[in-house]
């Protein structure tokens, strides 16, 4: 058991993604004002030279949580690991340009946005193309079931059945064609995301089913009702959902106006489903490459 504790790393780790109440546009993450009687303390951001370090996976796992004061989802628990399922995504190499742009824009009119889950203030990355270029390359997630502790007994188990039951799956294509803010449950944070509303919606939907009878037999809280699958870019905190929907729908009002705004935003093409419990991921459907 310690074995297997010490392969999972520190027990209740937090994931680094964000769940989706569709009822209020939320997000299932806890803020950052010292929930469970920690003290909150704010560090600098990292040094933009440590984006040279990103690997060949675009990963920016380097810069955890650091830059910014938040609180875990859940509090900690011995023996407890944080639980993601989800479809991992890459932007394309153009999109990820017409995205900067965006990106660009709103953060010149809406500050102290920072890059999901490396939390790198946005304002530091867009004083320079290649490193927002490359930040965007790394890898998103579209959540298909809540971040939730796991106890380590479950591990095994919940792993098997969410193979038995999302082995086989036939190779689809993903639409994300839609800006939209998110807020998360209490309110401490707002998302920039890209939302999936039509190529990619009913497989998604049918997957989150999958792995909500999984949950359900291992007593872990199912995903919110009709969910709303997408991939969040940039977060800030409090709820500016006002002010970032403004920002961005001004933006795409402007490029409309240009010619530049097509019904969708990119397309990928789905390729397997991960699951990531601590710091271990477990590969649960994956495709072989065309």
């Amino acid at each position: 058991m310690d074995a297997l504790r010490a392969s999972y790393g520190d027990s209740s780790s937090d994931s680094d993604t964000d769940d989706l109440s569709p009822a209020a546009e939320n997000h299932g993450e806890v803020s950052t004002s010292g929930k469970h009687g920690k003290e909150s303390i704010s560090l600098p951001p990292p040094p933009l030279s440590l984006l040279e370090s990103i690997g060949s996976t675009g990963s920016l796992d380097v810069y955890s949580t650091k830059t910014v004061t938040r609180v875990r989802n859940f509090p900690h628990v011995d023996g407890n690991y944080a639980l993601h399922v989800y479809i991992p995504v890459f932007i394309p190499l153009l999109t990820k340009k017409e995205i900067a742009c965006v990106l660009m824009r709103v953060a010149s009119l809406v500050p102290h946005l920072h890059l999901v889950e490396a939390d790198i203030p946005l304002s530091i990355l867009c004083n320079d193309d290649q490193k927002l270029d490359h930040a965007l390359g790394r890898e998103f997630h579209i959540s298909l079931g809540r971040s939730v502790p796991l106890r380590v007994h479950q591990i095994n188990s919940l792993v098997s059945m969410l193979r038995q039951k999302l082995q086989l799956h036939k190779r689809y294509w993903i639409d994300f064609n839609k800006w939209q803010v998110f807020v998360n449950d209490d309110s401490t944070r707002s998302f920039l995301s890209l939302e999936i509303t039509t190529s990619g919606l009913s497989e998604i939907s049918k997957q989150i089913d999958a792995v909500n009878e999984v949950y359900k037999l291992h007593n872990l809280p199912e995903f919110y009702k009709d969910p709303r699958p997408h991939i969040s870019l940039v977060w800030a905190l409090g709820d500016i959902r006002t002010s970032l929907k403004g920002a961005v729908d001004g933006e795409l009002k402007k490029l409309r106006a240009g010619g530049c705004v097509q019904n969708r935003i990119f397309t990928s093409k789905f390729s397997g489903i991960e699951c990531k419990i601590g710091n271990k991921t477990h590969k649960i459907c994956k495709l072989p490459d065309e």
